[in-house]
């Protein structure tokens, strides 16, 4: 009869672990507690680009800047989650927290100088679009984001380039050097993906040859 009880209890809880496996994969992402867990859980959200979800991004981002809103590039993150969403006037405000915490983060000049451009701050979105890329340039000579190997096939440099010789154009091509520098941002992002795969096989290589 304990046998039978026991047996019971073991398939209930059997049960009960299933179903919960089934509801973690139905929401897609598995929840995440404290400041780190959070943290990878909107850069997660954001590095999945169109097929990340912002509200959830900028939500898990949220709670980790009112906690410690010196964690890591939390509140660059947070800047650029809300510059997707086309909240500028909350990404001026929190990108410009992020540069008082960092104050050579160099995607956070780039994503100010896009908002003040987008918020008709022209010339002076000019300027500071042109100091992010300066700074994005020495940043990423040797590697990157704590990255050995780092656009090994050019196209992030390429996009720094292009960038950089239509900021010289002047504001007559605002529009164009807007739309270069997300690509650029775009570009970043996914050489990071990129990296996190191929990196460790890369080293593994190395360590075989």
């Amino acid at each position: 009869m304990k046998s039978l009880e026991n047996s019971f209890a073991f398939n209930r809880l059997h049960l009960l672990l299933a179903a919960c496996a089934l509801l973690l994969g139905s929401c897609g992402s598995i929840p995440r507690v404290g400041s780190s867990g959070r943290y990878l859980e909107g850069r997660d959200q954001f590095l999945r680009g169109r097929g990340g979800d912002m509200d959830k991004a900028i939500v898990a981002l949220e709670s980790v800047a009112q906690q410690n809103p010196a964690y890591k590039d939390t509140l660059t993150l947070l800047g650029r989650a809300y510059y997707r969403k086309g909240r500028l006037k909350d990404t001026y405000v929190i990108i410009q927290r992020a540069l008082a915490v960092k104050k050579d983060d160099e995607i956070a000049w780039i994503v100010l100088g896009l908002t003040q451009l987008r918020l008709g701050q022209d010339a002076q979105g000019l300027q500071t679009l042109q100091g992010g890329i300066t700074l994005l340039s020495k940043a990423s000579v040797n590697g990157y984001l704590g990255f050995d190997y780092w656009d090994t096939r050019g196209i992030v440099r390429g996009s720094i380039s292009r960038t950089a010789f239509l900021t010289t154009k002047g504001l007559e091509e605002k529009q164009q050097i807007i739309q270069s520098a997300e690509l650029l941002l775009t570009r970043i992002d996914d050489e990071e993906n990129l990296r996190r795969v191929e990196e460790p096989r890369e080293r593994e290589r190395g360590f075989t040859d």
